[in-house]
């Protein structure tokens, strides 16, 4: 039988309960409900590293952070040794392209695609050329693409300052849209569209931004815990302002608008692959890289075990023929970003490559528990969970917290000093304690967890407001690609 072909979309920053599908009335998110319902939902699927670069190493190699090397954030780490998805599929036979951003270093490293437009969020420094800075240019904006005052990793908000079709994830879909026309009808397809958005800054265009005028959003979830953070949790809150409850819901419509803005441009790839007449022969699949807490317990961005960060969106539809992909169903496995790799090899019949540490979320092997970690000394935070219990050890301090996420799914009430909940805390505790390597391994005693001793935490200035953009005309000079910008 012919390959199917395969078309993977990623968001960046998108929790994974930030669906119409997962009970949400404050957003508007139609075309994912839709092929959600279409598909397989599946709600327990999480970023092993909810951070940006290790998450997509992650999701381009099928392994965990162990295998491919990167918990932390590194810029000018070169691509891991291992097979990449793109890799697999081309050397089966698939024309493989790529629009958006690929977040690897060099900046210009296809990894396995044959054909790239790229947007990598205003990285200059890193090398390049970014392929939408070429097309601004060509539309008489040259530099200006963030000419509108808003950070990369901060949380104010205002609308576009361009032209509507000059936003990135327009751009984005557009150019998806045109790779989809002009592909080899000789060879099946893999697409992979990864939209930077709804990852700050907070720009979606006016019209977006209407949408969502003077609507109710869900209040900022408060814990009973969220008054004695861990010291890693405390540098992460100390990153970003705390903003009013009137400022905090217009800030999250803004995001919820430029989730709606992807979510309906995600439309119009859809409706090319139907009048292209390829879609009923389309694997899709749709998730993110991480979360944002979005204010949940005082807290931004990602980075976090908790939920806003660490959980994901996980939808996929087979093609119209598929026995294995049935429209309407939940399933409750865990999954990991890892997986996604396995599962589209699966799909397509193509054997995995040896190395992989994800399942194919289509498989009948299921694990018990997912390990997720982020970071390392002092801001270090481990997690594993077996899809209702949940524990998160921050070895700074040696503190731990566990949740029951059937009872409190929003992580409300910490229970690792209740004794009927004994017996779950050691048995999560021993589980995590096999997972750790490297590191890690001194703040074991035995299969103990003992940690180390938190440093005080100083609210450091932010000179550079959380990693600010300028004019882009003439680009700014190359600079030491390892240099972190932007990240607390």
């Amino acid at each position: 039988m012919p390959y199917p072909n395969i078309m993977l979309v990623t968001a960046d920053q998108w929790p994974g309960a930030l669906l119409g599908l997962a009970g949400r009335s404050d957003i508007d998110t139609p075309t994912l409900d839709r092929i959600g319902g279409n598909g397989i939902w599946f709600p327990n699927a999480f970023s092993e590293c909810p951070i940006c670069i290790p998450a997509r190493r992650s999701l381009m190699t099928g392994t965990a952070p162990r295998q491919h090397g990167d918990r932390v954030f590194q810029p000018a780490l070169p691509k891991p040794d291992l097979p990449h998805l793109a890799d697999v599929l081309r050397n089966a036979g698939y024309q493989t392209g790529a629009v958006g951003k690929l977040h690897v270093y060099p900046p210009r490293d296809r990894i396995g695609f044959e054909e790239v437009l790229s947007f990598e969020e205003g990285r200059p420094q890193l090398g390049g050329p970014d392929d939408w800075d070429i097309w601004l240019a060509d539309r008489g904006y040259a530099g200006q693409g963030y000419a509108h005052g808003m950070s990369n990793n901060g949380y104010e908000f205002r609308p576009w300052h361009l032209p509507e079709d000059c936003h990135p994830t327009v751009w984005q879909a557009q150019q998806m849209c045109r790779m989809i026309q002009r592909r080899d009808p000789t060879r099946p397809q893999f697409w992979y569209l990864s939209f930077n958005f709804p990852h700050p800054p907070i720009v979606p265009p006016a019209s977006y931004l209407s949408l969502y005028s003077g609507r109710a959003v869900d209040a900022a979830v408060q814990g009973d815990w969220n008054g004695d953070l861990p010291a890693a949790l405390q540098r992460v809150r100390n990153a970003w302002p705390q903003l009013p409850p009137d400022r905090l819901a217009a800030m999250r419509r803004a995001f919820y608008a430029q989730c709606t803005l992807i979510d309906h441009q995600l439309r119009v790839v859809i409706g090319t692959l139907r009048e292209q007449q390829m879609l009923d022969d389309t694997i899709l699949l749709f998730t993110s890289d991480h979360g944002d807490m979005l204010g949940d317990h005082g807290l931004y961005a990602k980075r976090a075990m908790l939920r806003g960060s660490v959980s994901v969106p996980m939808l996929l539809m087979g093609t119209a023929a598929s026995d294995r992909v049935r429209p309407g169903r939940v399933d409750g496995r865990l999954a990991g970003l890892q997986d996604i790799m396995p599962t589209l090899l699966d799909l397509a019949g193509i054997d995995a490559p040896d190395g992989m540490t994800g399942l194919s979320l289509v498989g009948d092997h299921q694990r018990e528990t997912l390990y997720c970690e982020a970071l390392e000394g002092q801001a270090a935070m481990r997690m594993v969970t077996d899809g209702r219990w949940k524990l998160i050890w921050y070895p700074a301090g040696n503190h731990v917290q566990l949740f029951d996420c059937k009872t409190d799914p929003s992580e409300t009430t910490d229970l690792s000093s209740e004794p009927d909940a004994m017996s779950h805390l050691e048995r999560l505790s021993r589980q995590l304690a096999s997972e750790l390597y490297g590191v890690d391994l001194q703040f074991l005693d035995g299969d103990s967890l003992v940690g180390m001793q938190a440093e005080p935490v100083v609210q450091e200035p932010n000179r550079g407001l959380s990693g600010q953009r300028g004019v882009h005309f003439p680009e700014p000079p190359p600079d030491d690609p390892s240099k972190v910008v932007g990240a607390p």
